[in-house]
């Protein structure tokens, strides 16, 4: 474990946050690193979360953590490589060609995290994040270093037509061997990030570097990735281990803005995290949340308040 006798430094965030890079094997664009963020729980504990941010995204939920630490959970986060904290200016910006490359830190932090005397750690990840550990979980199925996942709108399928997923996406896919670093657009609503960030109309305050409103262009590799895990996800997936897919009650695909787009998805279908959830094998719980944002935990108060009472419950019930 070559990272395990680095130091925490302080973190961005402040506030009792720390940080420790994780130094990756090179990759096909050269160095490659990613960032563990961590706060310690209120009280001292054995319970531990491994937080995974989705696409055009990285860790800075501050409440969420310091609600997970108030329940005794040390809490974890990744920003995973070519993400936020993690991005260096030698890579495109999100790419891989494959989920499986991040593996490496995951597998990584889960061995950190043990070492640091935490023997139930739950595995929690949102949009992209939640399809990531849906596709770990169903290939490391006796880890043994995970005992739960919490998939905050997980990232089941494209939100597209279903000719663009059914020939579009494939077409993409296959072109990706040949043209594996050409940029298409990413195709998502600048109006979501409105929804969120204080400057708008939102409550929440994040660096737009590391977030922007507008989103990059992805490589045809990276959507071969996605797909490839789609596939995989869609196809009567087994999990060991408990797992609670949470997701709004309604998709919104405005074209301008209004305050709908504060009541609901404004990235994924939301009826295709409820198909594909239902299809996974072993133990899981779906939750509709009545006027959700895409990032449950970034909604208005009374319902991010209603999500953080089911994941808790959900805990105390399921992973033991």
């Amino acid at each position: 474990m070559k990272n395990s006798n680095q130091d925490y430094v302080p973190d961005i965030l402040g506030d009792g946050f720390e940080q420790l890079t994780l130094t990756l094997n090179d990759d096909y664009e050269g160095k490659v690193i990613a960032t563990l963020i961590r706060r310690e729980s209120i009280t001292s504990s054995a319970k531990a979360i491994l937080y995974i941010h989705g696409f055009s995204d990285y860790f800075f939920q501050e409440q969420m953590a310091k609600r997970f630490s108030k329940e005794g959970y040390t809490f974890y986060a990744l920003d995973l490589r070519k993400y936020g904290r993690s991005y260096m200016s030698h890579q495109i910006i999100n790419n891989v060609r494959s989920l499986i490359e991040y593996d490496e830190e995951i597998n990584e932090a889960l061995h950190i995290i043990k070492s640091e005397k935490h023997s139930e750690v739950i595995l929690m990840g949102h949009s992209t994040g939640g399809l990531i550990i849906t596709h770990y979980a169903g290939r490391y199925f006796k880890s043994g270093l995970f005992h739960g996942i919490i998939c905050n709108s997980p990232f089941y399928e494209f939100n597209l037509s279903a000719f663009e997923r059914k020939i579009g996406i494939p077409t993409l896919s296959f072109l990706s061997k040949y043209f594996p670093d050409m940029l298409i657009s990413g195709g998502f609503s600048r109006f979501y990030g409105y929804s969120l960030h204080q400057d708008n109309y939102g409550e929440w305050n994040y660096n737009l570097s590391w977030k922007p409103h507008d989103l990059p262009k992805v490589t045809l590799s990276f959507i071969n990735a996605i797909h490839t895990a789609h596939k995989s996800i869609q196809n009567n997936l087994k999990l060991a281990v408990p797992a609670l897919v949470l997701y709004s009650s309604q998709t919104i695909n405005d074209r301008k803005w209004s305050e709908r787009f504060m009541e609901g998805d404004a990235v994924l279908n939301v009826d295709h995290i409820h198909e594909y959830a239902s299809q996974l094998r072993g133990e899981v719980t779906t939750c509709e949340i009545e006027n959700g944002l895409h990032d449950l935990v970034l909604s208005k108060k009374p319902i991010r308040e209603h999500v953080y009472k089911i994941i808790f419950e959900w805990l105390k019930v399921n992973v033991r």
